[in-house]
């Protein structure tokens, strides 16, 4: 029931996950509401499981108040399912606070991690670079910095197929001694982690392929991302009024058409799914409130691998506590 568009374009992104990679899914939420576009998609009753649930959280609602106060939401239900091992998955395009906050609550952390931390794929590479966190933790410790770097290490082999994932630290210089005192401190530490800490990277550098995995905390990745979707956003604005400003230039964006489209797909946060909770115990991503169906579906083919890649296991038995 989360997102700008739902339920239509929620369980439209249902139906092509099943039809087109064959996952198996639920869809929780108010049942009648569910059940009409289903039929309006042209769905027989019975294809696709609804889990009925009475009350939904929205997006102006209080994160944490919402999902104490509303036990039968869509959110807590879902992530419930996930508890119990009847769903492999949660997947959500609602309240990323609210999201977060029931998975917290529901699922708990793994044991041993302090604080889980919201990733996300930049498209600058075939595989995309995860960077974290990107708005789960406004205020850090250097303890969990090094605790992002190892989690995301562990989701760029499982879940990216990337072996031995160069990570690095997002600073204002590539000298060891740039930064302020908690980037300093978060350096000298992941220097003495077994993972591929190939050192810090700028700002301007996150493109060039030069890491796998990027750390920082969750107000300046919050930023960072927001700022290159508002760039992204500008250029393709202004590509499209340039190319629109005179006749020929209609002719030959008419025939550069493919490659505009290729290289929107690329850029689109569509393409790759939702942003994954790592460090709660259980596979949970939050989608883009602005999500379409062929989003939906990628997130769930995303949160698919995730469920099946071992990745969970993978950081209980590296960072967890026995």
């Amino acid at each position: 029931m989360g997102g700008d568009f739902a339920p239509k374009e929620v369980v439209a992104g249902a139906i092509l996950a099943r039809k087109e990679h064959g996952l198996e899914v639920a869809l929780v939420g108010d049942r009648t509401a569910i059940e009409a576009e289903l039929a309006q998609l042209g769905e027989a009753p019975g294809s696709i499981e609804v889990v009925h649930a009475s009350e939904a959280i929205g997006m102006d609602e209080h994160p944490a108040q919402a999902v104490r106060a509303k036990k039968d939401a869509s959110i807590n239900v879902a992530m419930d399912m996930v508890k119990r091992g009847v769903a492999g998955a949660f997947v959500s395009a609602g309240s990323t606070g609210a999201c977060m906050a029931s998975a917290l609550m529901t699922l708990g952390r793994i044991p041993g991690i302090e604080r889980p931390a919201l990733g996300t794929i930049a498209p600058f590479t075939d595989t995309g670079i995860l960077v974290l966190d990107v708005g789960a933790n406004a205020d850090v410790k250097p303890s969990y910095m090094v605790q992002f770097a190892q989690m995301g290490a562990v989701y760029a082999e499982r879940v990216l197929g990337i072996r031995n994932p160069r990570v690095a630290l997002l600073n204002i210089g590539g000298e060891e001694t740039k930064g302020n005192e908690l980037v300093q401190e978060v350096f000298a530490r992941l220097q003495k982690t077994d993972i591929n800490f190939v050192g810090n990277i700028e700002g301007g550098e996150v493109h060039k392929d030069k890491a796998d995995v990027i750390v920082t905390d969750g107000f300046t990745g919050n930023v960072a991302v927001k700022v290159t979707e508002g760039v992204a956003d500008f250029i393709f604005r202004e590509l499209r009024k340039a190319l629109t400003s005179k006749q020929h230039y209609k002719l030959a964006a008419m025939v550069l058409r493919p490659a505009f489209l290729q290289m929107r797909d690329r850029m689109d946060p569509g393409t790759y799914g939702g942003v994954p909770l790592l460090g709660v115990n259980g596979v949970v991503l939050i989608a883009h409130g602005a999500s379409d169906a062929r989003a939906i579906k990628n997130t769930l083919h995303r949160a698919h691998d995730m469920a099946s890649s071992g990745m969970l296991d993978s950081i209980r038995s590296a960072l967890g506590r026995k």
